[in-house]
Formats: C-alpha cells, sequence, structure tokens
C-alpha cells in the first residue's frame, strides 16, 4: 500500500502516522498559568534533542475536532516554565486520565489522584509519584501551523532533574531494568519496558566495524543467519581467526554426526551459531563458523 498523505484526512494522517511511528516518551507536563490555575498533561509527542544543552521538545498539536488550542499550550505562552514527569508503568493509568479535557479551573493532580510536590526552581509543581522529573524553562515555542493537527513546539531547557534512589544501580546511575517506562503506541496501545522485553545491542565502537559486505561468502549468503546475526558478526573491527584453544561440545557434535554431509553440516553450524548470537556470544559463534574453514 501506497498513500500520499496529501489525498487523505487529518484524523487517518494521524492514525497511520501514530501507529508507525512508535513507540513514543510520554512528556507529562506540569504547567501554571499567570493566575497561578495548574494543569497536568501528557503528550507522546516528545523527545530528547541535545545533552549540552540540555534540550527536550514537547508538542501540544491543536485538536483535530474543532482546532482549539490545550490549556499546556496556553500556560506555557504565559509563563515559560514547565516540569516534565517521565510516566512508568505504576502511574500509567492515573496519567491517561489526566488527558480528559476538564475545564480549565479543574486541578487535573486533583482528578487524576497525584500528588503535587513543589518544584525547587520553577513555578509549577512536581509529581510526586514520578520517579523521574525535570524542572524546566521553555526557551522558544514554535508553531508548525494553524488548522487543527498541527503542533506546537515547546523547546525546554532541563534545569534539574529529580531521580528516586529506588530507580539507581550502585554507581547512582538509572537502571534501567528497575524503571519501567511506559510509550505510547497507536489508537489505545501502549508498550510497557521492563526485563522481560529488554535487549542489549552492543554499539559500535571507536574501532570500525569490518561490515557485513566483509563477511565470507558462505556466511554472508547464509540460508540461516538473518541480516541482525550478520551484524553481529560485521560489528567486529577486525575479522577473527580459528582459535585453537576453543572447546566447544557442541560443535564436536555437529563434526561427528554431519562429517559426511558438508551441505548438512553447514546449516548445523550456522543454526548453531545463530543460538549464540542469540544469546550475545559473538566470539563463539565466530569460532563455529570459522570451523567450516
Amino acid at each position: 500500500m501506497i498513500i500520499d498523505l496529501k489525498d487523505i484526512t487529518t484524523v487517518q494522517r494521524q492514525n497511520y502516522l501514530q501507529h508507525a511511528i512508535a513507540p513514543r516518551p510520554i512528556c507529562f507536563a506540569s504547567t501554571i498559568d499567570k493566575a497561578g490555575a495548574v494543569n497536568l498533561s501528557p503528550f507522546s509527542f516528545f523527545n530528547l534533542f541535545s545533552s549540552n544543552p540540555p534540550i527536550v521538545i514537547f508538542s501540544p498539536a491543536r485538536r483535530v475536532r474543532d482546532n482549539t488550542t490545550k490549556h499546556t499550550l496556553q500556560n506555557v505562552i504565559e509563563v515559560p516554565e514547565v516540569v516534565i514527569n517521565i510516566v512508568d508503568y505504576d502511574m500509567v493509568y492515573q496519567a491517561s486520565l489526566s488527558s480528559c479535557e476538564f475545564p480549565k479551573e479543574v486541578n487535573e493532580f486533583v482528578k487524576a489522584g497525584f500528588t503535587a510536590e513543589p518544584a525547587t526552581l520553577v513555578q509549577p509543581p512536581m509529581v510526586k509519584e514520578s520517579k523521574v522529573k525535570m524542572e524546566c524553562r521553555v526557551l522558544e515555542i514554535k508553531t508548525l501551523g494553524t488548522e487543527g493537527g498541527a503542533g506546537n513546539l515547546v523547546i525546554c531547557e532541563v534545569l534539574r532533574m529529580h531521580i528516586a534512589d529506588e530507580i539507581l544501580n550502585e554507581n547512582r546511575l538509572i537502571d534501567q531494568r528497575k524503571l519501567h517506562h511506559v510509550a505510547r503506541l497507536g489508537g489505545d496501545w501502549y508498550c510497557k519496558v521492563d526485563e522481560n522485553n529488554l535487549f542489549q545491542v552492543e554499539k559500535p565502537n571507536t574501532q570500525l566495524g569490518i561490515g557485513i559486505d566483509a563477511l565470507p561468502a558462505p556466511i554472508r549468503n547464509s540460508r540461516i543467519l538473518t541480516g541482525n546475526n550478520l551484524a553481529q558478526l560485521g560489528n567486529v573491527h577486525e575479522m577473527p581467526v580459528i582459535d585453537p584453544s576453543f572447546d566447544d561440545a557442541q560443535l564436536k557434535n555437529i563434526f561427528q554426526y554431519y562429517s559426511l554431509n558438508p551441505a548438512d553440516m553447514e546449516t548445523e553450524l550456522h543454526t548453531y551459531a545463530q543460538k549464540l548470537l542469540s544469546d550475545g556470544k559473538v566470539r563463539e559463534a565466530w569460532q563455529v563458523l570459522l570451523a567450516l574453514d
């Protein structure tokens, strides 16, 4: 299916884009107007854009239904400060409840059952229940259009972070396994980040990876190994060589049972290498694959 976005409605555009561009982190923004009225609302058009200076951006879009603007946008225009509270699974239903279009005089902290906690540098309060809170100064608001669905980029400088001790590791850094982020998908769908769905991808270091194109042809053209598998193998900075000390019982079994059939042996070796790669054992996978030489 090919879609030209100019040929479909704003509602349709929103549906396709929000399902495709996901998961999106949630900015749970507390703001205040000149009269001191507080607003609390979640936004999934949000991300980190710079660490020096520390800049985050969220976008309270104009409502598609009637082209009105949200109280959050009105507040940051009046008082250019915001606290961004990170939403985790423990508070996701409350955060969703706060997104109801309550009248301006209604305090979403009360409606959603959150505890307002004084910030230390800015006027809007923090959400006590949030495990990570960022006090921010609004630097600029960039309007992207005047029709329903148009975004308004609220560009914020993070001045101070408040992080719950319970999600820190022994080095006083955030332990990803302890902070169960949630993120928005399309429609009513969310996702939860926890140890059951976390995995690590080793980043290329300052030494360049050899690349998939440098892999030996039998490996590069494998019927078993996937593109992800090949990328793991290609992320080494120099071509591995056979290690005579490598001792593996499964490898010995493969050679014992398939030595008379080279094609079947290659299949078994590639299948075993794939299992090792799925366990993050790149060095061992290379040794298994090099055994065919």
